[in-house]
């Protein structure tokens, strides 16, 4: 059975999490955070970023992004950020 990966909201991702739609992340909790333990690194939904952007992952949420980072040795997800389609 492959290895699970672990959710981590950052400090910042925190503080963005309090003007969050409460619906919005109800279905990031259930339909996004379990995909992304299975495989966070692949998906009709999923975006690596390129440029100065490297490392970052992209998760298309409707008409918002998630982004998040991958520490693949410890198999932690970090939530960084989220932000409207228009702002990312």
């Amino acid at each position: 059975m492959p290895l699970k990966y672990q959710i981590a909201e950052t400090k910042t991702f925190e503080k963005a999490k309090k003007k969050i739609d409460k619906k919005l992340y109800l279905k990031i909790k259930i339909f996004v955070y379990p995909q992304l333990k299975e495989n966070p690194f692949y998906g009709s939904n999923i975006k690596k970023l390129k440029d100065n952007l490297e490392g970052y992952y992209r998760y298309r949420v409707g008409n918002y992004r998630l982004f998040y980072l991958i520490e693949d040795n410890k198999l932690i997800i970090a939530i960084v950020d989220y932000k409207h389609r228009q702002d990312a």
